[in-house]
């Protein structure tokens, strides 16, 4: 931890492969409401209040690996309804509603065009 605030980290900020980089940016901004910050050819940064992303556009034939993205968010319920409307339009089988996971977080699932799992969570307070 020491090591973290001495360097001035203040934020991490993933990279997200995809075979389609205007693709990533629609679904990234259109959808789920984050800013496009930057873009060149092949990558952009996209942002939202507490976190970002970097996208980066590989070539058709490069196999994309398992990708997941945990957001943490003050009310996960309110998130979902926020974006439902535009999350209605993805299909079920890209999107899990609402649910309680045992680890005392209560969390939604999205899947973006590449199959990269963002995964919106608020804790659940511990039961005594």
């Amino acid at each position: 931890m020491l090591i973290c605030h001495m360097a001035g980290i203040h934020q991490i900020t993933p990279f997200v492969m995809t075979h389609d980089l205007d693709g990533a940016l629609n679904f990234y901004c259109d959808i789920l409401g984050f800013t496009c910050g930057f873009q060149q050819e092949n990558y952009a940064f996209v942002r939202c209040p507490g976190g970002a992303l970097r996208l980066l556009e590989v070539a058709p034939d490069c196999e994309i690996g398992a990708q997941m993205v945990y957001l943490d968010c003050d009310d996960v319920n309110d998130v979902y309804d926020a974006l439902r409307p535009r999350l209605d339009s993805l299909g079920a089988d890209r999107v899990r509603a609402p649910f309680d996971q045992p680890y005392n977080q209560r969390e939604f699932h999205v899947r973006d065009p590449d199959n990269c799992l963002l995964m919106y969570g608020t804790e659940i307070p511990a039961k005594d």
